[in-house]
């Protein structure tokens, strides 16, 4: 999960991307660019990974992520997720802020798009309700052509903007200050992290994946990622149980024990301080979104 500038591609006759990807993790790797990039998750599910903040991604998720803000996909691919052929339906559209011209979002009546843009940087998650509608237009996007291609564009720009239950995902202040010559081991950490969060990862073990000592170890990854590495452990753990509590097929004690903890009560206590509000009653404020 190498964190790398990614190169995006587009057309000779298009000023930005428009994609439609029906293969999951077709960029499965921790990265950024200098463009912004809009995603509709039209089917597939899995977490998500957008500067510090680590959560669930479900099928009408739209996700804005702003300019170099470091972020990474992992698509559930569990057999009950993968049916017929098409494990994934998503639209990816990539833009440079100033594709437009350098005066456009100086334009008064332009200040909303000014300020998504601004807010982007830490990513963007709009309410369910407002993905359903914001969705097929994204859609759109990755057929029309000419000028009806920015105009969709901008309208959905304005939808975002005008959303009254979107939110932002990474913490306040959170930057890209990976060092280069940092990246391939910030890599090895988090790849490993994600693959073995359920079962206990002592120092001693992420030390030598990172190749450095213990005590290097914890002052490392605490000055670049804000946060101790059992907070990390314990947010990709409860968003884990997040989608599991979604998809509301076990017993909460049940998603407890399948997201790595080995106590309840701790379990319990982790959830709400993270989620602010208890595992019960995030599965029902999503059922009551979903409606």
């Amino acid at each position: 999960m190498k964190l790398q500038l990614l190169k995006v591609s587009k057309d000779q006759i298009s000023s930005f991307s428009a994609r439609q990807d029906t293969t999951p993790n077709t960029n499965n790797r921790w990265h950024y660019h200098p463009e912004i990039e809009l995603v509709y998750f039209k089917k597939g599910q899995g977490t998500q990974f957008i500067g510090d903040s680590i959560s669930p991604f479900l099928p009408g998720d739209v996700v804005l992520v702003g300019a170099d803000t470091p972020h990474y996909w992992q698509f559930d691919l569990s057999g009950e997720n993968v049916q017929d052929g098409l494990s994934a339906d998503v639209s990816v559209i990539h833009f440079n802020e100033l594709f437009w011209g350098e005066t456009f979002l100086k334009l008064p009546e332009n200040k909303i798009i000014g300020n998504i843009f601004e807010k982007s940087k830490r990513g963007i998650s709009l309410s369910k309700s407002s993905g359903r509608k914001i969705g097929p237009l994204i859609e759109k996007i990755v057929t029309a052509e000419g000028c009806r291609k920015i105009i969709l564009l901008l309208e959905v720009l304005l939808a975002i903007g005008e959303c009254k239950e979107s939110k932002l995902l990474a913490s306040i202040g959170f930057r890209n200050n990976f060092q280069e010559e940092e990246k391939d081991r910030i890599n090895a950490i988090y790849n490993y992290s994600i693959n073995n969060f359920k079962k206990n990862i002592s120092l001693k073990e992420i030390s030598t994946v990172a190749n450095i000592s213990p005590n290097s170890f914890c002052k490392f990854f605490k000055s670049r990622s804000r946060k101790t590495y059992s907070q990390f452990i314990r947010e990709i753990r409860i968003g884990h149980a997040c989608k599991l509590l979604i998809d509301d097929k076990l017993a909460i004690k049940e998603i407890c024990y399948e997201s790595g903890f080995n106590n309840f009560t701790s379990f319990h206590k982790h959830f709400k301080m993270i989620k602010g509000k208890t595992p019960l009653g995030y599965q029902k404020s999503f059922v009551r979104d979903s409606l």
